[in-house]
């Protein structure tokens, strides 16, 4: 009953990965609690899908819980049945891109080996984080924690439905979540389909509509109608940015000298992508040099730039992403939508086109691809509206998550920390930029490990009743 109690509310990816990283570190004096309402952790909306085309983005040697582990999830995957029974697995360079769900196993797996030699307590309840106080966390069943220190790795929100299709939001043509599960194979092979974005979720509903046999024309559109790039194929060294003696502090110095990085790249004969992965190293310690006005900068003008050059499509992916170009089943639309009307069964939508004009487009179902509505995060969780309402956490300035000091600690509306209240992952990107992709996930799990374990309750509160434990 004197053990330190840290629960950590949310299962997937980040949760799991704290929670290997606490079993590795903690002694027997540290219990930790995670509260996740799948039987099954490591899966969140990413990780949980059974689609085989859906896979890790990146080559699964650089998918990790440590620069020390290097490597390791490839060694494993290749040892797996499941790399066995996918002939689709390794692409034509030797790197192999696994189906999403086998990163979830390998975590699992990881957990139940840290288990093993862990003198820390592990618990994994199957429900969800209700409310908070003062030392207390009550789920969703009604059970009663108590708290010394609480880590949010929660969620993505689900995406909000555009204004535009507010007045069909129970139309059956319209599809708000692509993942959920078999709400793809409604889809009639013939149908011509509106996909509402045209991001890695975009390719991932292609992929599966090709894999389902569909045959009728796909318009993607988003504002700027840009799409992910390809993964860079091939073996070469990590390329490093060229030094300077004054690092740039605004959005346009940095724009300025990743180009020129990417100019003194190509001279070298090597590739872009390796000058961007490097930028990516470095996003963190960049992001956070930047003023708030740099931030919003980037956010309005430069984001969905570097999502399509920085989140890239596994090479399975792309090739069919572009066959469907290829042969016009894909078209991609650089618009605004102005307008939905129904016409009979179908729907009508009215674009704006970017090099000006209109166009219509007339659809059998819309599929809305728009991505998490960040903003509305706080407000998507009983938990977070809880703590809110206490003033022990708030948005970040950027409206991208939960505000956080360099620590990771959650900051009060007037910038208070709250020593015992930790956020791990994507959430916390308006403080660390660079959170969305392992292996930053993954570091930043470390990273917070590390604080929790190093940090020293402001006391541990006199024991309640063990019927409350």
């Amino acid at each position: 009953m004197t053990k330190r109690q840290i629960v950590i509310v949310g299962g997937g990816v980040s949760g799991t990965a704290l929670a290997i990283q606490l079993l590795r570190r903690g002694d027997e004096s540290l219990a930790i609690t995670l509260i996740e309402p799948r039987a099954d952790l490591a899966e969140g909306i990413a990780y949980s899908t059974t689609d085989p085309v859906h896979r890790i983005n990146v080559p699964a040697a650089r998918m990790q819980l440590s620069e020390a582990e290097k490597g390791d999830f490839d060694k494993w995957y290749r040892q797996q049945p499941a790399f066995l029974q996918d002939s689709a697995a390794q692409w034509q360079d030797g790197n192999v891109y696994p189906q999403r769900r086998c990163f979830a196993a390998y975590l699992r797996e990881k957990l139940n080996y840290a288990l093993k030699d862990a003198r820390a307590t592990f618990r994994h309840i199957q429900d969800s984080a209700q409310s908070y106080r003062t030392g207390q966390l009550v789920t969703q069943e009604g059970l009663t924690l108590l708290v010394d220190q609480l880590v949010l790795a929660i969620s993505h929100p689900a995406p909000l439905i555009p204004s535009r299709f507010q007045a069909f939001s129970t139309d059956p043509n319209i599809i708000s979540d692509p993942w959920q599960e078999g709400v793809l194979q409604t889809v009639d092979r013939q149908a011509k389909v509106a996909i509402i974005g045209t991001g890695l979720t975009m390719s991932d509903v292609v992929a599966s509509l090709t894999r389902q046999g569909h045959r009728g024309t796909i318009h993607a559109l988003s504002r700027r109608g840009q799409l992910p790039r390809t993964n860079l194929s091939g073996d070469y060294e990590d390329y490093s940015l060229r030094p300077k003696a004054i690092l740039p502090v605004t959005v346009r110095g940095w724009l300025r000298d990743i180009r020129e990085n990417v100019d003194i790249a190509a001279q070298q004969q090597l590739p872009w992508q390796l000058v961007l992965d490097d930028v990516r190293r470095k996003g963190q310690v960049i992001w956070q040099q930047l003023s708030t006005t740099e931030q919003r900068r980037f956010s309005r003008h430069l984001r969905p730039w570097w999502d399509v050059h920085r989140y890239r499509l596994a090479p399975q992916v792309a090739a069919v992403v572009d066959d469907l170009l290829a042969t016009g089943q894909l078209q991609i639309n650089a618009a605004r939508l102005l307008s939905v009307r129904g016409v009979s069964e179908q729907l009508e939508l009215t674009l704006g086109l970017r090099q000006g004009g209109l166009t219509k487009l007339l659809v059998d179902k819309v599929i809305l691809t728009t991505g998490p509505a960040h903003q509305q995060l706080i407000a998507s969780q009983p938990l977070l509206t809880s703590l809110q309402s206490q003033g022990l956490i708030t948005a970040d300035p950027l409206g991208l998550g939960i505000a956080v000091n360099p620590q990771s600690q959650t900051l009060s509306p007037t910038g208070v920390t709250q020593p015992n209240l930790f956020v791990v992952g994507p959430a916390a990107r308006g403080r660390f930029g660079e959170l969305m992709g392992l292996p930053q996930v993954a570091e930043h799990a470390e990273f917070i490990a590390k604080q929790l374990i190093a940090a020293q309750p402001s006391s541990l509160k006199e024991r309640c009743p063990s019927h409350l434990n």
